[in-house]
């Protein structure tokens, strides 16, 4: 029997606090805390660590953050991931008993905030904690860590960060996942159903361009689990094909010194300069397995097909054979097989057709199905059955101007 908690006053006058694993730049998960901010612009921040430079906290609309004690350890600003030991208990520490609704942007330890039997926790998980469940193995054998004294310590940490990760969803009423493939994690970690909102990408940043030239494209940090090492293969062992890669990271000069002739590293390059590049290439080429992935999304913005592996967000955001291609082994043969693939169809990808799909990941969208979850969470958690119709036209007007719902449910077994 689900048993209402106490009558809560309408959205806009929630007390709301949004908790974010650390402020240290500007990326991905932070576009979500960003538009979260323009939907609920009163809400208060929390967050493990707060080192945001100056010329970026205008995407927190300059607000004060809430830290945990981990900002004050020793060298915390550059090496705070040394201590995620610490970071369930740190996590802990915050008092949210003031207020009404909690929202957690979690990827690490941020949903494990404690919270009462009269306050609604909505968690937006970028992932499960990633090397402590499915990516345990790969971490530890990209980290030198699969053998030795220091391997079994870095083990039994990341067992306990598992059962205390495992517990603290008990703690979350209504969980939402920035993808299918999150929300298929949330249920093999959680054993629970998650909702899936994709998270926002500013697709009006990139304009439709329909003049493609004669070379493929990536862009990405070089760090292994991209891959890029990959695709310089690929494209190095058909020399026909020209190949630009735009990004740099640790494994830069390992893969400048495979790439062929035909392989163009750039490094970093401002944003212009890659909307530039991005436009204009015959195809976007990616072969990480991403919890969602926003660039190839941003490629598709430009009306750019993508070339992807066909494994997690990829397989929820490229269309096989309409707005790009897949490959199904992380090898230079499947990659190169399918990039052939898509030379051979190339008639199909029409950029004008390209673009329409990307738009369905905007920012308004985002907004729009995010605010309508929380309508509903309040309204199923605080109503009565006989009282919900009236609690929700309360809240957002009547029902024929309520924004349309897109968000789906995950079931597990």
């Amino acid at each position: 029997m689900r048993y209402p908690i106490r009558p809560l006053p309408p959205l806009d006058q929630l007390k709301i606090a949004i908790v974010h694993e650390w402020f240290v730049d500007y990326s991905g998960s932070e576009r979500v805390i960003e538009q979260l901010l323009n939907i609920f612009p009163h809400a208060d921040l929390f967050a493990q660590v707060d080192f945001l430079p100056d010329d970026l906290r205008w995407f927190i609309k300059h607000k004060p953050v809430t830290t945990s004690f981990i900002q004050k350890l020793p060298g915390a600003k550059k090496h705070y991931r040394q201590y995620l030991p610490l970071m369930p208990l740190a996590v802990e520490q915050f008092d949210l008993t003031g207020y009404d609704l909690v929202i957690s942007n979690n990827h690490a330890v941020s949903k494990g905030v404690i919270t009462g039997p009269d306050q609604i926790h909505i968690s937006y998980v970028q992932s499960p904690i990633r090397y402590a469940w499915d990516l345990t193995h790969q971490y530890l054998r990209e980290s030198g860590l699969n053998g030795g004294a220091k391997g079994w310590l870095a083990r039994l940490m990341l067992h306990g960060i598992r059962n205390w990760d495992a517990r603290t969803a008990n703690g979350v009423d209504r969980f939402v996942g920035n993808s299918g493939f999150i929300a298929r994690r949330i249920g093999k970690a959680y054993r629970r159903e998650a909702d899936v909102i994709y998270p926002p990408v500013d697709v009006s940043a990139f304009e439709l361009y329909e003049q493609k030239e004669d070379f493929y494209l990536t862009a990405s940090r070089m760090v292994p689990y991209k891959k890029i090492d990959l695709i310089v293969d690929a494209f190095t062992a058909t020399p026909e094909r020209q190949l630009m890669v735009i990004g740099d990271g640790p494994d830069f000069d390992k893969i400048r010194a495979k790439a062929g002739p035909n392989v163009t590293l750039m490094g970093y390059q401002p944003f212009d300069v890659l909307r530039h590049y991005m436009q204009r290439a015959r195809a976007f080429v990616f072969a990480a397995t991403e919890d969602f992935g926003i660039i190839p999304v941003e490629a598709q913005a430009c009306g750019t097909p993508v070339i992807a592996f066909g494994r997690g967000g990829a397989t929820e955001t490229v269309v096989d054979g309409q707005t790009g291609v897949f490959f199904n082994e992380q090898s230079v043969a499947s990659l190169n097989r399918a990039v052939a693939q898509f030379e051979s169809s190339r008639a199909a990808f029409v950029p004008t057709g390209i673009r329409a799909h990307a738009l369905k990941f905007s920012i308004e969208r985002f907004q729009r199905e995010f605010r309508q979850l929380v309508v509903d969470t309040v309204d199923h958690m605080t109503a009565k059955p006989t009282e919900r119709t009236v609690q929700r036209l309360a809240l957002v007007g009547p029902e024929s101007e309520l924004p349309e719902v897109r968000t789906r449910t995950a079931r597990v077994g």
